[in-house]
């Protein structure tokens, strides 16, 4: 279906529910056919008052919205804010924050805040495929330290992290990534520790075997050899390329993450790290497509339409009340 190409379109487009109702049906249902969520029958009517659709079918909960079965389930907002938001967040370069979506859409503070980690839960991708595989494919496996940095620390808890010896790194958490760079996708886990067993669990868990896998020289990778990978070190104390052996590309995702971190959203709770991991992540594997040519932004915002469906998140769930609802 023909829509909007840059920011300025889809505002305008979308100002206007049917324009979303039709682009809602075309990403939903590749036929363009609305089926019942209940039944899947397609003997249905639009009721245009209600903006709700009738199903014909002997069972409860006959009428049901565009938003049910999505991660815009049982949300009041209207369709005309809830996609003009989606394009927002799947194209800023850095992400946006829920005051500028606050104040752009009219839409309370507390609930911009839920709507972005709900569009977030969207883009995360729950591919289980291992990266590289073959002796040609090549890894770079990288840790990164996300949290306050110590200079902005309070006076008492910096004094004693200093003079006691301690870590400033131990009130961090510890996000690890892999980039393969054939295919040109970032995968990230966050890591209680950065001990052999667990990074080593986790390259078994995310890489395939026989690949080449390039790291700093941090002693939790020492002897990935022995687990069939073909295992080459680049000792950043000396030099930080050594021909294609170094771990450059991680470090231009681990860059862009911690900017949108510190200079859009200041402050990010550990709990919902992990949400903002599967935001930039997204961005950064959909710059291109498999051909290497540059995706547009009007391509971003469809992918992650695409996968709004079976998925759900209520506010009691995003704030650790209970449990992620499972469809």
């Amino acid at each position: 279906m023909k829509g909007p190409k840059t920011l300025q379109e889809a505002i305008q487009y979308f100002s206007d529910y049917g324009n979303c109702r039709q682009f809602m049906i075309s990403v939903r249902w590749d036929d363009g056919k609305v089926r019942c969520p209940n039944c899947g029958s397609e003997k249905v009517t639009y009721l245009g008052k209600a903006r709700l659709y009738r199903c014909y079918g002997d069972h409860p909960k006959q009428k049901f919205s565009l938003k049910i079965g999505t991660v815009f389930e049982d949300s009041p907002i209207p369709l005309e804010k809830w996609l003009p938001a989606t394009w927002l967040l799947a194209n800023c370069r850095n992400g946006i924050s829920s005051y500028e979506i606050h104040r752009a859409l009219g839409v309370t503070q507390k609930s911009a805040w839920f709507m972005m980690h709900r569009i977030r839960l969207a883009m995360q991708s729950k591919s289980f495929e291992k990266l590289g595989g073959g002796m040609d494919s090549e890894v770079e496996i990288d840790e990164a330290y996300i949290g306050g940095i110590l200079g902005n620390m309070h006076s008492h808890k910096r004094t004693k992290l200093t003079k006691e010896g301690g870590d400033p790194n131990s009130t961090k958490t510890i996000v690890m990534g892999f980039l393969d760079r054939e295919r040109r996708k970032v995968r990230t886990a966050i890591i209680p520790n950065t001990s052999r067993a667990t990074l080593q669990a986790q390259v078994l868990k995310h890489v395939a075997e026989d690949s080449n896998v390039y790291t700093d020289e941090a002693r939790g990778y020492s002897k990935l050899a022995d687990n069939n990978y073909v295992h080459e070190i680049v000792n950043h104390t000396q030099q930080y390329v050594r021909g294609r052996v170094h771990t450059n590309g991680l470090e231009n995702f681990w860059s862009l993450l911690k900017r949108g971190l510190n200079g859009t959203y200041v402050a990010v709770e550990p709990c919902h790290l992990d949400r903002y991991l599967d935001e930039q992540t997204f961005r950064f594997n959909n710059r291109k497509d498999e051909n290497g040519r540059k995706l547009t932004d009007a391509e971003r915002f469809s992918l992650v339409l695409s996968q709004i469906a079976g998925k759900r998140l209520t506010f009691a769930e995003v704030t650790g009340k209970v449990g992620e609802t499972p469809f």
